[in-house]
């Protein structure tokens, strides 16, 4: 994930300040595959963590084509690179990407 310019993403995302329906979407779908995934991780259940954030990637896409994520609005944007950083959080957890990519 590059660095942005401007100030550092929030650490958490506020709820409050999701306007668009795809983050909206991607936001709640996080929510509960990532605590879906994480129980997948407990258990050293590497395989079905991978297959439960797979299940991400119509709300991901969606959120990239419908979402401006350098909004003007300051606030917006750090939420939205917020909601990212989760995204990436969830997924390096079980799998170091850019070692992936590299491969």
């Amino acid at each position: 994930m590059k660095k942005s310019e401007g100030a550092a993403p929030a650490e958490n995302v506020n709820e409050t300040l999701l306007q668009e329906a795809a983050e909206k979407t991607l936001y709640e779908a996080l929510k509960t595959l990532g605590a879906e995934a994480e129980k997948c991780h407990s258990a050293a259940d590497f395989t079905g963590e991978l297959k439960t954030l797979a299940a991400l990637r119509a709300p991901v896409d969606a959120f990239f084509d419908e979402v401006l994520v350098n909004a003007e609005d300051a606030q917006l944007r750090a939420n939205r690179l917020a909601l990212l950083a989760a995204l990436h959080r969830a997924m390096n957890r079980v799998a170091e990407l850019s070692r992936l990519a590299a491969a």
